[in-house]
């Protein structure tokens, strides 16, 4: 490990205590995020340390330079409890070398490249074409068809021969991927001695994921083993960077309490809100849904304010700024959900 990074504290494992992750793309915004959690932070623990790979290569930052920056101005602006450290959307074992050697903590798969988008609208036909090509990798539907499911919300669905098909054509490989990516992070954290923590993501799609779909992909990742803290679903509604929810609250309110009586009925983990920046309408419906197994995981509030001070303070670099994202919008468009046109 870095020099630098051998003098500073170590980021620890969290488990279920509530949770408020800051991604900082800038590698400048900690002190601010320090400030936030010591006037309103009571009761929930933090991850300073927070970067996607994505957005590393993006912003061209490295794990160690996400790890050493936010640690050190933890340090300076007096953070004294724990922190956690989120090594975001992983995709690949080379993705879990490189954070894990710099001590991240949380690791959150992302199996988005392999879920099938698309599989909402097949009709009944496409449907069973679209599994009988992949049944010998997804074996697991006949120990799901047939069976009903009771929460204690009072909200019931059945895990019909539909809803198991679309689920396994959905996330059947995406499941896959994911639980072969935790063995190896649990390899690598076997070999290095060290705790870590995983959260999958599978908020990253234009369709709401049902609570079937829940209950499955929770399941099938319990029984094998994941050392599951937190469950990222696409709930209803849209989730932006940087501003409030955009739906309907009360609908949402209802989901919230049904999912997260699934995640405490099957785990326990944390239900999490990806894309959390700014989401304050919603904050403490989540918060009270979940009983406080909940993590929210933020990036874009920090990313905007920085632009807010260039705009006021530099015209012709922030016109740069703008006309380089319009140039880039279409490509990195297809990494994140917004709706700007």
């Amino acid at each position: 490990m870095n020099n630098n990074l051998e003098q500073l504290p170590k980021p620890v494992t969290l488990g279920l205590e509530p949770s408020f992750g800051f991604g900082d793309r800038t590698g400048l915004a900690t002190p601010g995020h320090v400030a936030s959690m010591k006037r309103s932070g009571a009761g929930i623990k933090a991850i300073y340390p927070q970067q996607s790979i994505r957005e590393m290569t993006r912003t061209q930052r490295t794990p160690t330079g996400v790890m050493e920056d936010a640690l050190r101005d933890m340090v300076a602006s007096g953070w004294t409890d724990v922190t956690g450290a989120d090594a975001d959307h992983l995709k690949t074992p080379e993705d879990v070398d490189v954070t894990a050697a710099v001590g991240f903590t949380f690791f959150t798969i992302d199996p988005s490249d392999h879920v099938d988008e698309h599989s909402d609208t097949y009709d009944q036909a496409t449907l069973e074409s679209k599994f009988a090509d992949i049944r010998d990798q997804v074996s697991w539907i006949d120990s799901y068809r047939g069976k009903s499911v009771t929460l204690s919300t009072g909200t019931s669905f059945q895990l019909d021969e539909e809803a198991c098909l679309r689920a396994a054509v959905k996330y059947g490989i995406a499941l896959n991927e994911a639980l072969s990516l935790c063995n190896y992070i649990d390899e690598v954290h076997e070999g290095l001695g060290r705790d870590y923590e995983i959260e999958l993501s599978v908020d990253e799609t234009e369709q709401p994921t049902t609570l079937a779909e829940h209950y499955i992909i929770a399941d099938r990742c319990l029984s094998n083993g994941m050392k599951l803290v937190s469950l990222a679903p696409r709930f209803i509604g849209h989730f932006e960077k940087g501003v409030d929810f955009i739906g309907d609250l009360d609908a949402l309110d209802i989901s919230l309490h049904d999912h997260a009586a699934l995640a405490k009925e099957l785990g326990p983990y944390k239900l999490s809100l990806h894309s959390g920046s700014d989401k304050i309408s919603m904050y403490g419906l989540l918060a009270k849904a979940t009983g406080g197994l909940f993590h929210v995981k933020t990036a874009g509030t920090s990313y905007l304010e920085a632009l807010r001070v260039v705009a006021r303070h530099d015209e012709s670099l922030f016109r740069e700024i703008v006309d380089f994202a319009r140039g880039r919008y279409l490509t990195d468009n297809a990494t994140y959900h917004v709706h700007a046109t």
